[in-house]
């Protein structure tokens, strides 16, 4: 009987024992546990974290909270600690300094699900993959070889371009659609071969080139996906390419490829209307270089150094990616005198940097002349101006975006008169952004293009021979 107390008595307190047995470890866990000197923030609340202070365009909520907590801050998003750099110092520190310390990506269930298991190059975690997969993009399709040899694809679906707005001209435009189906022509015949207008799933893609490789004997590869499948089948491989990552890789390129350069473009266009006398300076420009006889060829671009200007600033402006894409600690890292401990979210904030009146005068300002003699480039080795990123996870598609964005917009500048519809005024046309994946106009612009131009270059630009010496 006395046994049986005793056994009953030690069940009885056994839930005791264990909860105060739980409570001292968790508390001798938090005693010994590193104190890190984290960056300043807001107080986060429960569960939400800061999330209630981020609105609908963060890269604006983030700067303003950067004007009260300084160009390093911790917030938590949810339950996830957030490091964010707003000056150019952070920048370099995140993205040269200390670049491999945040070389990977968080993983997020979007990611997961969309990009096969974080099997493209955007979401990849950093490591083997990820380094033989840029190499394997760079080299075949993106490499300075490359570009040189798909110019023609460029150049042509330019004419389409150029010769759809001649058909267009003095009717209203809803420029986007036609910026981005131009766009979209051109990266799926540098990656897919032909023009697919993504109709079909790459599933289908891949078994149609799979079929026409098929038999045949040292098959030569004739665009992307063709290099991608010849490669998954090498037993060489660091890492073996499998197809999820053929069609990941194939969907980043398709995707970045055909959004971000109309977007831009389409924001150029925008302020060129907001801002009629830097569209005169353009047009005076590319009339005394290029004259009225022809069009813009990619290799006059270097001699148009305001048209040059003129998509600094609006990249300046507008950057495609305000927030560059989310970086990951990878160890405990420490960045200006603060604790970054692995595991943390880092943001650099592009769109901060791109209006701080410490870099640049009257920074809500268009005014490409800032760029006069002066050597900043875009492609992330002057920190001011990041649109492509910086350091490891640098945009790798930066060269190709800047030839679509370049010579397209010198086109339509230099072949039509542009003007707003339904004689609007510049003051009233509307700059609001919108902030999805990328950061593009509120309200699609719309507006009407007058050939400026002898008649017979356009009639040639749509007929099989090409104008353009």
């Amino acid at each position: 009987m006395a046994m049986e107390l005793a056994t009953h008595s030690w069940i009885s307190a056994t839930p005791w024992c264990t909860a105060i047995l739980a409570a001292l470890l968790l508390f001798l866990h938090r005693f010994h546990r590193r104190r890190y000197n984290l960056p300043p923030g807001p107080k986060p609340w429960p569960i939400i974290g800061n999330l209630n202070l981020i609105s609908p365009l963060p890269h604006q909520s983030l700067h303003t909270l950067s004007q009260k907590y300084g160009p390093i801050m911790h917030l938590r998003f949810g339950s996830k600690p957030v490091v964010v750099g707003s000056s150019v110092e952070m920048a370099k520190a995140f993205l040269k300094t200390h670049d491999a310390s945040f070389a990977s990506r968080p993983k997020f269930s979007a990611g997961k699900y969309t990009t096969y298991n974080y099997s493209d190059i955007l979401w990849a975690p950093y490591g083997p993959y990820l380094s033989q997969a840029r190499r394997l993009c760079f080299r075949h399709l993106l490499c300075p070889k490359a570009l040189v040899s798909q110019e023609y694809i460029r150049e042509e679906e330019n004419n389409t371009l150029l010769y759809k707005l001649f058909i267009s001209a003095n009717t209203t435009i809803l420029l986007k659609e036609l910026l981005y189906d131009s766009n979209l022509n051109i990266i799926s015949r540098m990656v897919l071969g032909k023009n697919e207008k993504f109709d079909r799933f790459l599933e289908h893609v891949l078994d149609e080139h799979n079929e026409k490789r098929k038999g045949v004997k040292d098959y030569v590869a004739k665009d992307m996906v063709d290099v991608l499948l010849q490669v998954a089948e090498d037993p060489t491989l660091e890492v073996k390419l499998e197809r999820d990552g053929v069609k990941g890789i194939t969907m980043d390129l398709i995707l970045a490829g055909s959004q971000s350069s109309a977007i831009i473009v389409e924001w150029a266009i925008s302020e060129l209307l907001k801002n009629p006398m830097t569209l005169k300076k353009a047009t005076e420009e590319l009339d005394r270089v290029i004259g009225r006889q022809r069009w813009v060829k990619e290799e006059d671009i270097a001699k148009l150094p305001y048209m040059e200007a003129i998509v600094k600033e609006t990249m300046r402006l507008h950057p495609l990616a305000p927030l560059i894409t989310p970086r990951l600690a990878r160890y405990d890292c420490n960045v200006g005198g603060y604790d970054i401990p692995k595991g943390t979210i880092v943001l650099v904030n592009v769109w901060a940097i791109s209006r701080d009146p410490s870099i640049w005068d009257n920074p809500n300002e268009f005014f490409p002349e800032r760029f006069k003699d002066k050597t900043i480039d875009v492609k992330g080795h002057n920190f001011e101006l990041l649109p492509f990123g910086a350091g490891r996870r640098a945009c790798l598609g930066k060269n190709l975006g800047l030839k679509v964005v370049q010579s397209t917009l010198a086109n339509m500048v230099h072949g039509f008169s542009w003007r707003l519809p339904d004689n609007m005024k510049e003051e009233d046309l509307n700059m609001e952004e919108i902030s999805l994946l990328t950061t593009s106009r509120k309200e699609p612009l719309v507006v009407v293009a007058e050939a400026r131009l002898p008649s017979h270059l356009y009639t040639a630009l749509g007929s099989s021979e090409v104008h353009f010496s």
